[in-house]
């Protein structure tokens, strides 16, 4: 083998060949871009969902028009130079209309993943770690998680006016007991642990020690619970859109879109095509994104060099 060879040196001193290095530098097995590339997963996640926050942020400069303005004269026009995804009954353009509805679609997915992160954790982590309250909690969430979360959704907004602020919230109330639940599980077993047992003998406050030793040890698996619910919520508000129980009509979204061509698809099936593979598209990118965080995040399916 080369490393047995001996070279000579001057000094009568055999030295060994040098080992060639097994390991690549550290700085091509750490950073930000080494961890992309052992996670290519949450690459294209995060990648696809950047490209919709741009088209959203940026829809006025992408040779859009007015999404509400209609030009009856138009109406129905096959997808073109002029109309590039066509117009609708109404003569609007759908392309300016769906590159509009991208900012309905993230505003309801990121709110309502922050906002149910945000009521669940607080609940799970009372819940789980005082045992007087937990009884008490995790039955009215049970009751809450026995009702479909599309049905409570859809109950919610028929006693509410339809508006982007009461989707999120009617949305919200039917998610953040799964949040819950899945903080109270965590808990469960934190509060088991030899560290928190030290920090009860030691005389540490109860909520010092669930911010400083349980908190923590949750925020990971609430991350990849929260792009979930990122994806269901986007889904969930296409479909109250979609039996007009979402957003106003006059409002530009990709449910309000798929309903309104819904009478025509036979014979004009891009009003809807072009909204669907959006809302496709955008939930899948949420969904990788997910899929990746839990890879990574998770040290028992972790990929080690």
């Amino acid at each position: 083998m080369a490393s047995s060879t001996i070279l000579p040196t001057e000094a009568n001193v055999a030295v060994a060949v040098p080992m060639p290095d097994i390991l690549p530098p550290v700085k091509q097995r750490r950073g930000f871009f080494g961890f992309l590339r052992r996670n290519p997963t949450i690459t294209i996640g995060a990648s696809l969902v950047l490209l919709m926050v741009a088209i959203a942020l940026f829809a006025p400069f992408l040779f859009t028009r007015d999404p509400t303005a209609l030009a009856p004269a138009l109406r129905t026009r096959e997808p073109s130079a002029q109309f590039w995804f066509g117009s609708d009954m109404l003569g609007r353009d759908v392309y300016s209309r769906v590159l509009y509805g991208t900012r309905v679609s993230l505003t309801v997915g990121f709110s309502v993943a922050i906002c149910a992160s945000l009521i669940g954790l607080t609940i799970g982590l009372i819940s789980g770690f005082i045992r007087a309250a937990d009884a008490v909690i995790m039955r009215i969430m049970d009751g809450m998680m026995s009702i479909p979360s599309i049905l409570l959704a859809i109950a919610l907004m028929a006693l509410t006016r339809g508006s982007v602020g009461n989707v999120i919230l009617a949305i919200t109330i039917a998610d953040f007991p799964r949040v819950a639940r899945l903080v109270r599980g965590v808990v469960l077993s934190l509060r088991e642990q030899p560290y928190v047992d030290a920090a009860v003998a030691a005389g540490t406050r109860t909520p010092v020690i669930i911010l400083r030793h349980i908190l923590p040890n949750t925020l990971a698996p609430l991350t990849v619970q929260a792009t979930y619910i990122c994806a269901s919520a986007m889904i969930a508000e296409a479909i109250l859109s979609f039996i007009g129980a979402g957003t106003p009509p006059i409002i530009p979204s990709w449910g309000n879109i798929m309903a309104e061509g819904r009478a025509l698809w036979q014979v004009k099936p891009y009003i809807v095509f072009f909204p669907a593979i959006f809302l496709s598209i955008t939930v899948l990118a949420v969904n990788l994104l997910g899929d990746g965080l839990r890879d990574a995040l998770d040290p028992r399916m972790a990929k080690r060099v």
